[in-house]
C-alpha cells in the first residue's frame, strides 16, 4: 500500500491531484419495503433482487425513511460556526463522543437499532461497525447487546442475515466486517468460527467459475443483495463484499478479488479492453455506475445517447475497489477515476445525485482517500484540500443538538438518524490523523 501511495502521490499531486466523490433501496412496486443504498434491483430480470422504486428511483423522488423512524421537523443544529482557533482533532474526538451517546441511548433492548424487523439487521450492523471502529469495545453494554443480537441472525449456511434472505449477501458482507472487528477488539479470538463460516458463505455470492458463469457472462465477478443466482449484481454489493474480505485478510492476488475487477472495470464509464463489448460504456468520463445490467436502475439517470451517467459514492467505490485489487496510477482505469474525481469534488452533495445518499457518499469517500493514502488532494482549480479537516467541519456543522446525524432527503433512509449516525462514527474514524492503510 505504500508503493502505491507513493506512486498515487507523485503522479496524482503534480497533475493537480484528485477530487472525489450505495447500501439501502427498496423493494419495486411495494412502499416502505425496505433494502440498502445504491441503485434498485430489476424483480423482473431478478426476482430475489431488491429495488429502490418503481425501476427508476429518481423519477420518483425515492422513497425510504427506515419503517418505524417517522418524518420530523429539521431538529436544531449543534453549531452554528466554528471559531477560527477550533482545535479540529479535539473537534472530532467530541463528536465521536456524541455520537456513542446518542446510538446508546437510541438502541432497542432487543439490541437492535431498528424500530422495524422489517428492514433487516442491517442499520445495526453499520451503527456496531461505527462503534467499533470508534472504539468502544466488546465490553460495552451497547456494542455487546449488538453483538448478541447480530448472532441471533447467524443462519445455518454461515451467513449473517435477515430471516428470508432478500439481503443475505449484503447484510453478511458487512457482518463480517462488524465480527472481525470484534474479533480484534475481543482479542481472544471467540469470533473465529463465525468469521470462518461467514467468509465461506459470503465467496459463494459471487457470480464466478465456482458458481458455473464464464467471464463472457455480463454478471461475472459481480455481487448482489442476495445470494441466489437470481440476483442482480452491482457496485455498491460487489465493494462491499471487496472490503468485507480485505478486512479479514485478503489480498490483492485472492482470486475472488480479482474476479470482482472484472465486474468493478465494466462498470466505469471508459471504453476500454476491460468492458468492451459488455459494460460498453457510452460515456468516457471516467466515472462510475451502479450497474450495466440494468440500465433503468442507475440512479444517476442517462444520457440522451442512453450512456449512463457516473456518480460520486460510485465513483469513489470503483476507484477504491481498482486499488483494492492492485491497480496502481499508471493505469488507465484508476488515471480515468481519479480525473472524474478531480473534476467533480464536493462535500456539500454526492455528486451526481445532489443530497441523495449523502452519507454514504461521505461513508465511500473517506474510505477511499484512507485507502488511497494522501492526506490532501488538488480539484481541477488547483485547490489543494485537507480531506480530514474538511469533512470533520462539514459534519461538525451537520451535527445535531442530540449527537446525531441525519439527511434532509429521504432516499435510502437517510432520514434515519440512527443510521446516518453510525455512518458518521465511521466516517469520523477514518478522519483521525494518521489513519491510511
Amino acid at each position: 500500500m505504500r508503493n502505491i501511495t507513493r506512486i498515487l502521490t507523485s503522479t496524482l499531486l503534480s497533475a493537480a491531484l484528485f477530487a472525489v466523490a450505495d447500501a439501502f433501496a427498496q423493494t419495486t412496486e411495494r412502499p416502505n419495503v425496505s433494502v440498502p443504498p445504491g441503485g434498485t434491483a430489476n424483480l423482473r430480470r431478478y426476482p430475489q433482487g431488491v429495488s429502490d422504486g418503481a425501476r427508476n428511483p429518481e423519477a420518483r423522488g425515492g422513497r425510504g425513511a427506515t419503517d418505524g423512524a417517522p418524518e420530523r421537523p429539521a431538529p436544531p443544529k449543534k453549531r452554528e460556526k466554528l471559531a477560527p482557533e477550533t482545535n479540529y482533532e479535539a473537534l472530532r474526538r467530541e463528536m465521536i463522543a456524541d455520537g456513542i451517546a446518542y446510538l446508546s441511548k437510541a438502541q432497542l433492548e432487543s439490541g437492535s437499532f431498528s424500530a422495524s424487523p422489517r428492514v433487516g439487521i442491517g442499520p445495526t450492523i453499520v451503527d456496531t461497525i461505527g462503534l467499533l471502529r470508534a472504539g468502544v469495545p466488546t465490553t460495552n453494554p451497547t456494542v455487546a447487546k449488538a453483538l448478541a443480537y447480530l448472532e441471533a441472525s447467524i443462519q445455518d449456511d454461515g451467513g449473517i442475515y435477515s430471516q428470508g434472505g432478500r439481503l443475505s449477501s449484503y447484510e453478511s458482507c458487512l457482518g463480517l466486517v462488524c465480527f472481525s472487528l470484534a474479533n480484534k477488539s475481543a482479542g481472544d479470538g471467540r469470533y473465529d468460527k463465525i468469521l470462518a463460516d461467514a467468509e465461506r458463505f459470503v465467496r459463494s455470492t459471487q457470480y464466478n467459475a465456482s458458481s458455473g458463469v464464464s467471464q463472457e457472462d455480463e454478471r461475472f465477478g459481480g455481487v448482489g443483495y442476495g445470494a441466489g443466482r437470481d440476483t442482480r449484481p452491482d457496485l455498491s454489493n460487489t465493494q462491499f463484499f471487496m472490503e468485507a474480505l480485505r478486512e479479514i485478510g485478503a489480498g490483492e492476488d485472492d482470486q475472488a478479488i480479482q474476479d470482482a475487477l472484472v465486474f468493478v472495470s465494466r462498470c466505469q464509464n471508459l471504453e476500454t479492453e476491460y468492458n468492451a463489448g459488455v459494460g460498453g460504456a457510452k460515456s468516457s468520463d471516467g466515472g462510475f455506475i451502479y450497474t450495466f445490467i440494468a440500465p433503468d436502475e442507475n440512479p444517476a439517470g442517462q444520457e440522451a445517447n442512453g450512456g449512463l451517467r457516473s456518480y460520486g459514492s460510485m465513483t469513489y467505490a470503483g476507484l477504491k475497489s481498482l486499488i483494492y485489487a492492485g491497480l496502481t496510477a499508471d493505469d488507465p482505469r484508476v488515471t480515468a477515476a481519479t480525473d472524474w474525481i478531480k473534476n467533480n469534488y464536493s462535500l456539500t452533495q454526492n455528486p451526481g445525485l445532489c443530497k441523495k445518499g449523502l452519507y454514504y457518499y461521505y461513508h465511500t469517500l473517506s474510505k477511499c482517500f484512507m485507502t488511497l493514502g494522501a492526506p490532501t488532494f488538488t480539484d481541477k482549480d488547483g485547490v489543494a484540500h485537507d480531506w480530514r479537516r474538511e469533512l470533520i467541519e462539514t459534519l461538525a456543522l451537520a451535527e445535531n443538538a442530540d449527537g446525531s446525524w441525519v439527511n434532509d432527503d429521504r432516499m435510502w433512509f437517510e432520514t434515519d438518524a440512527n443510521l446516518v449516525t453510525g455512518y458518521v462514527l465511521t466516517v469520523l474514524s477514518y478522519c483521525a490523523e494518521g489513519t491510511n492503510e
